[in-house]
């Protein structure tokens, strides 16, 4: 591996060119492809990173292990004129977050409290599962720990089956819109308009194109096709057609209810399916602004409806989900790896948050170790700079779900043993619309990259916090807020190591505070030096204009 500047770091400040990469792919594909799923919205329940003095083990058995597996991290040295010191003190602490989508098998306490042990930052609930009684009670049990939930919205699905049936190649099929049909010949579609929106001919995707069907014929309440690719069908699969584009609302009357269930348990983030331009994000936003609601949007891009318009697209949300199974549906494949790059790339240059999901660790639903190539798949998504990485069906129904977050934990935190940081961004000064604060958070990165340090940050809103994540600093940021909402939040975003305190009203005592505390953790050592940094929208000990960067000894 070589770790040279230049790989993640470097194509992820570049400017940003919203038009190249849509009018690629526009130019390849016919002007009315589109996706017959529409938006669906998901809540992601978000757990508050515990302060812990060790926060590698993903298991006892790994504590012993734990040094001789990092003692080579310190023979490594950094290309270019970069100081070399950031290696001597390995950094154990994993900045990329995992995403776990919690299921049939994971729903309980134990297992909960064992993801969250694994490396688990965020949970995930889709409510196209499940119903609310469920989702309640997995909520209950993530704040307990600590966190927050999610959500789900209009989109095409097949109906409940009493079990999984398998399909078989050349094989007759039926979906139909009668509500309650379920049988091996026939299944319902939750979707009225189905019917209206699919032709004989049309290649119909299930399931984000694991199996595969060709409209042979229709009735006034049926589609019947033929199998060309099978597979097992189970309960409530998405269904899509290439070059169809289906006639939903952009959040529909039961999408509502699952928002407002949300809003009622606290969440922390919608995640919204399916957007294909800026105003199902607005009028989600607006909803919960009138609700006095502190949830943040992230929008999932799965569709080739969202190319043209995913400037637009991200620059209303807060952060944006790479949804690569529909996407990969959607448009030709071998766009799909082009495209992660790219909404990668435009959230890091305007300061958004941005996940990578879907397949990371397939395999591991069934067999208890990944594939080499989806391995690579994480690092890759780890170089190229992402928040964080999701599993989805490995730990929602998987048999390996605790297996599965030890790999994309490993496989994160010795991927970014090899990344430099430092580089000056080229749009300093753009993703924050010139705040004085970018400015001070880009020299508090440069400070704690020469000198090997961590930086610790004070926010009341955690807007430090994300802007110092922005730059990825080579140490970790201990952000220090008296907001437990705040706490949670921050848990998504790279690097970021929230933590709980009051905050006294004397500056130097919250300081002290707060530098014991990390010593009293395990940490800091003593004699070690962090940044201190005070900056940000909302003063706390100072006046407005004055901001200021601090190197003190523990």
């Amino acid at each position: 591996m070589c770790p040279a500047s230049g790989s993640a770091q470097e194509r992820a400040s570049e400017k940003l060119k919203p038009s190249s990469f849509a009018s690629t792919v526009l130019s390849r594909e016919e002007k009315k492809r589109v996706t017959l799923v529409r938006k669906s919205t998901k809540i992601s329940a978000q757990k508050a990173t515990r302060v812990e003095p060790e926060v590698v083990p993903v298991s006892p058995e790994d504590v012993p292990k734990r040094d001789g597996e990092f003692q080579h991290f310190g023979g490594l040295q950094q290309l270019g004129d970069t100081s070399v010191s950031m290696w001597t003190k390995p950094t154990v602490r994993r900045k990329t977050k995992i995403v776990c989508t919690i299921g049939p098998s994971t729903n309980t306490r134990e297992m909960i409290w064992k993801l969250a042990e694994a490396g688990m930052n965020v949970a995930r609930l889709n409510m196209s599962h499940g119903d609310h009684a469920s989702h309640q009670k997995v909520i209950d049990l993530v704040k307990e720990y600590n966190a927050q939930s999610k959500d789900n919205g209009p989109e095409v699905r097949s109906g409940d089956l009493p079990q999984p049936i398998t399909l078989t190649s050349g094989q007759e099929f039926t979906f139909t819109i009668q509500r309650g049909v379920g049988s091996a010949e026939c299944v319902s579609v939750n979707y009225d308009d189905f019917v209206n929106d699919v032709e004989v001919g049309d290649m119909l995707l299930v399931d984000g194109g694991m199996m595969s069907l060709l409209v042979k014929s229709k009735t006034e309440d049926s589609v019947k096709c033929e199998v060309v690719d099978g597979g097992e069908l189970k309960s409530r699969r998405h269904l899509n057609v290439r070059g169809k584009s289906a006639t939903l609302p952009s959040i529909t009357e039961k999408d509502w209810d699952d928002i407002k269930f949300g809003v009622d348990n606290k969440v922390d983030f919608y995640a919204v399916s399916f957007v294909k331009d800026a105003q199902v994000v607005h009028e989600l936003k607006n909803y919960l602004k009138s609700c006095g609601a502190d949830i943040h949007v992230i929008v999932k891009i799965e569709s080739a409806d969202s190319i043209p318009n995913l400037h637009s697209i991200i620059t209303a949300s807060d952060g944006a989900m790479v949804a690569r199974g529909d996407l990969g549906a959607e448009l030709p494949i071998e766009e799909v790896p082009l495209l992660q790059e790219e909404i990668i790339r435009t959230c890091r240059s305007m300061g958004k948050a941005v996940i990578v999901a879907t397949n990371m660790l397939e395999s591991m639903i069934v067999h208890p170790t990944p594939t080499r190539a989806e391995v690579s798949d994480i690092a890759i998504a780890v170089r190229e700079g992402a928040d964080a990485v999701m599993l989805s069906g490995e730990t929602a129904h998987g048999k390996f779900p605790l297996k599965a977050v030890k790999v994309m934990h490993t496989v994160s935190l010795r991927t970014e043993a090899t990344i430099t940081g430092g580089a000056m961004p080229p749009n300093l000064g753009q993703a924050f619309k010139n705040h004085m604060s970018e400015m001070f958070a880009y020299h508090a990165t440069m400070m704690s990259n020469t000198l090997g340090t961590s930086i610790v940050v004070f926010t009341r809103t955690g807007f430090m916090a994300i802007l110092l994540s922005h730059y990825r600093p080579s140490g970790t940021i201990f952000a220090f807020t008296n907001e437990k909402r705040i706490q949670q939040r921050l848990s998504l975003y790279q690097g970021v190591c929230p933590i709980y305190m009051e905050f006294s009203d004397d500056a130097e005592e919250t300081f002290d505070n707060a530098l014991g505390l990390l010593q009293k953790q395990g940490m800091v050592k003593e004699g070690e030096e962090v940044a201190l940094l005070q900056s940000g929208r909302q003063p706390i000990w100072r006046f407005q204009s004055t901001h200021n960067i601090q190197v003190r000894k523990v």
